[in-house]
C-alpha cells in the first residue's frame, strides 16, 4: 500500500493504479458480513436485486410473492452491528401489487424518483418512489421474464422486455406505448441487456440456445448472432449454426467497459464474447452449474484488476476472473438456491437473494495489521523516544 502511495505521490504510477488495487484487494477478500443484516420482509424467494447508481445507498428487492421492498444500506446508528432497513414496500395488500412472482426490478438509471418491475403477472409497471404509485403500466400477452433500461442512454427512453413470445418488445416511456418490436429469436426470450458503453446496442438471449446483438436504429434490427463455434463448426451441422449454447440461454451481462458480454446457459457453461466482433474468445470457466427454468441475474465488479463475475451456483456465489476464467472462491451462507446477485461499486460489496427467503451481505474483510506492528513500537530506535519525564519521576 505505502509503495502504491508513494509511486503515485511521485508521478510514477496512474492515480488510478492504487484505487484499482485496492478495489481487487477488497474483492478477493470478500466475506458474508455477520455484523450486517438486511431485514427479512420476503416470505417467499427473493428473485431480484438493483441498487441505484446515483448515491449507491437504496437497494431493491423483487420477490416470488410478488413483493417489492426498498432498503437504505445507509448505517445511520454509527454501531457495528446494525440491520438495512426497509423504508417501504409494495406488499400483498398495496392495491397495485404484482399478482406473480416479480422477475426483474430496476432504478431508474438517473434519478431514484422512479423505478421498474416486471412480473410473471404480463406486466411491466413503472413506479414513482415517492409515493409508491404507478405512474405508468405495460401489458404483454405473455410471461415477462426480463427487462432493462439503458445505464448510458440520453436520446431515447427505451424499456427492453424479454417475454414468452420470442419478439423483443421495446416500450418508450415517453410516449407509453410499445414502439418497436425486434423479431429473429424462435422461442421466448430469458434475459435482456442493453450495452453500457453505446445506448442503441442491445443483447438478447433466449430458450432457442441463441444470443443476438441488436442495433436498434437499424430497420433489420439484428446485427449479429453469436456463434459458439466461431463459424467453424455451421458447414458441417446446419442445426448447430449460429447458437450460443447448447441449451437455454437465460444469463446475459456485459462488463463494465462494455467491450465484452458473459453468457449462460443450461448446459452448465458460461461463455465470454468480444461484443464488437461477436467472435467466442473460449474462457474455459468449467462447469457453472445452473438448473434455473427462468432468467438467472448474475453481475460483474467495476473498477478492478483483474475484473470479476459473481455468478449463483447453487446455494452458492462462484467469483471468476472475468478474462483468464479462474474460481477463485465460493461464498457460502445460503440455505437454498440463490437467484440474484448484485455488486456495489463504491464500496466493494455484494448483496445476493435467494430461495431461502434471506437477502444477505458480502463485504470486504477488514485489514489484519501486520505482525511485526506490535514488535516495532515495542523495539522502538532510542532517538524517537520521548525524552520528557515528569518531575516525580526524577525524583
Amino acid at each position: 500500500m505505502l509503495a502504491f502511495i508513494s509511486a503515485r505521490q511521485a508521478g510514477l504510477d496512474d492515480p488510478l493504479r492504487l484505487r484499482r488495487a485496492e478495489s481487487t484487494r477488497r474483492v478477493l477478500s470478500l466475506e458474508l458480513n455477520k455484523d450486517r443484516d438486511v431485514e427479512r420482509i420476503h416470505g417467499s424467494g427473493v428473485n431480484t436485486l438493483d441498487i441505484e447508481p446515483v448515491e449507491g445507498r437504496y437497494m431493491l428487492s423483487g420477490g416470488s410473492d410478488g413483493v417489492i421492498v426498498l432498503y437504505d444500506l445507509e448505517n445511520f446508528s454509527r454501531k457495528p452491528c446494525y440491520t438495512c432497513k426497509a423504508i417501504c414496500s409494495v406488499g400483498r395488500s398495496h392495491p397495485d401489487v404484482h399478482k406473480f412472482s416479480v422477475e426483474t426490478v430496476q432504478w431508474y438509471p438517473r434519478d431514484t424518483g422512479m423505478f421498474t418491475s416486471s412480473s410473471f403477472d404480463k406486466t411491466l409497471k413503472i413506479w414513482d418512489t415517492n409515493t409508491l404509485q404507478p405512474a405508468d403500466v405495460f401489458n404483454f400477452e405473455g410471461t415477462v421474464y426480463s427487462h432493462h433500461m439503458s445505464p448510458v442512454a440520453t436520446k431515447h427512453c427505451l424499456i427492453a422486455v424479454g417475454t414468452k413470445s420470442p419478439k423483443v418488445q421495446l416500450c418508450d416511456l415517453k410516449s407509453g406505448s410499445c414502439s418497436q418490436i425486434l423479431q429473429g429469436h424462435r422461442q421466448e426470450v430469458l434475459a435482456v441487456a442493453w450495452s453500457p458503453r453505446y445506448e442503441y446496442v442491445l443483447a438478447t438471449a433466449s430458450a432457442d440456445s441463441r444470443v443476438k446483438l441488436w442495433d436498434v436504429r437499424r430497420a433489420s434490427g439484428c446485427l449479429i448472432t453469436l456463434d459458439q463455434y466461431n463459424g467453424e463448426k455451421s458447414k458441417a451441422s446446419s442445426e448447430a449454426a449460429n447458437t450460443a449454447h447448447n441449451g437455454r440461454v437465460n444469463g446475459l451481462c456485459f462488463t463494465s467497459d462494455g467491450l465484452h458480454l458473459l453468457t449462460i446457459g443450461t448446459d452448465d457453461r458460461m461463455r465470454l464474447w468480444n461484443s464488437s466482433s461477436g467472435e467466442n474468445t473460449l474462457v474455459n470457466y468449467g462447469k457453472v452449474c445452473n438448473e434455473s427454468r427462468k432468467g438467472l441475474k448474475f453481475t460483474t465488479s467495476t473498477g478492478c484488476d483483474p475484473e470479476f463475475a459473481f455468478v449463483p451456483y447453487d446455494s452458492t456465489i462462484a467469483v471468476y476472473t472475468i478474462y483468464s476464467g479462474e474460481l477463485i472462491t465460493m461464498l457460502r451462507g445460503h440455505y437454498n438456491t440463490v437467484d440474484c446477485c448484485v455488486f456495489q461499486p463504491n464500496f466493494q460489496e455484494l448483496y445476493s437473494g435467494s430461495k431461502d427467503c434471506n437477502i444477505l451481505a458480502w463485504v470486504p474483510a477488514l485489514r489484519e495489521p501486520m505482525p511485526d506492528e506490535d514488535a516495532a513500537k515495542q523495539h522502538l530506535n532510542p532517538a524517537f523516544e520521548d525524552g520528557w519525564s515528569s518531575s516525580d519521576d526524577e525524583g
